[in-house]
């Protein structure tokens, strides 16, 4: 498990052996405050001894992040300043962690994890499951997607608020130029103009596309595209467990 480190917010994180500029991956660069509560699927992964993490609701008791986020973890749902208490929070427990059995920490494949909560959510204006993917099809390259999250917004600036960003869909072909070990579980996304891209502290967090939630933050290099999980690849995987 890679360890937490402050580093400044235009890395696109992850340590893992051979992306060694890189380190989780943890706030929002080049965005904004997002209107509070227009992401209601957003869940707060507060980790002991390993920092925070995103994550996503999939399902009154399921959420969606990344294997790498892996920890005793508590998940805050219905959040949008995560230092006040927020009568829309919701805070849960996890009954039982599923990471996927084929996740790779070295080169971050099957960079995935469902975690089952100690109750279900209470589904309301605030708090609402997101879509995953119907079909395991790529999407289209060029693509306009968002990512949401909680962590460093500049070199020394962490937000409390929740930030969003724009980003589109790069082609495996010129995502291989970037990352020679991508996989058909991996999609990359990012500004092709502008240094827009998830950082440190959005480990987990997905990456949404025409109202679904298609990839989950994984790691990167100094400078976009950042490499999302495809979660369209594991929807055999993820229905098994649900219905365990």
């Amino acid at each position: 498990m890679c360890q937490l480190r402050a580093l400044p917010a235009l890395l696109l994180l992850l340590c893992c052996p051979w992306a060694s500029a890189s380190a989780l991956r943890g706030g929002i660069v080049g965005g904004h405050e997002a209107r509070p509560h227009s992401h209601p699927y957003m869940a707060f992964l507060k980790i002991a001894d390993l920092g925070n993490c995103g994550g996503f609701l999939v399902a009154p008791d399921w959420v969606m992040s990344a294997a790498h986020c892996l920890g005793n973890t508590t998940v805050i749902l219905g959040a949008h300043n995560i230092h006040k208490a927020e009568k829309s929070q919701q805070v849960r427990g996890v009954l039982k962690y599923h990471e996927h059995p084929e996740y790779n920490p070295s080169t971050m494949e099957n960079d995935i994890m469902l975690l089952q909560m100690t109750s279900k959510a209470t589904l309301n204006d605030y708090v609402q499951p997101i879509p995953l993917p119907r079909t395991g099809s790529d999407l289209p390259t060029g693509t306009k997607c968002t990512i949401a999250g909680w962590g460093l917004i500049d070199q020394d600036r962490a937000t409390n608020k929740l930030f969003e960003t724009q980003v589109s869909i790069y082609s495996r072909r010129k995502c291989s130029l970037f990352y020679p070990h991508l996989d058909s579980g991996m999609v990359c996304a990012g500004s092709f103009h502008q240094l827009k891209d998830s950082s440190q502290g959005d480990s987990g967090g997905p990456l949404v596309c025409n109202k679904v939630a298609q990839g989950i933050v994984s790691f990167g290099y100094n400078s976009p595209p950042g490499v999302y999980t495809r979660i369209s690849k594991y929807l055999p995987w993820i229905r098994k467990v649900m219905k365990k």
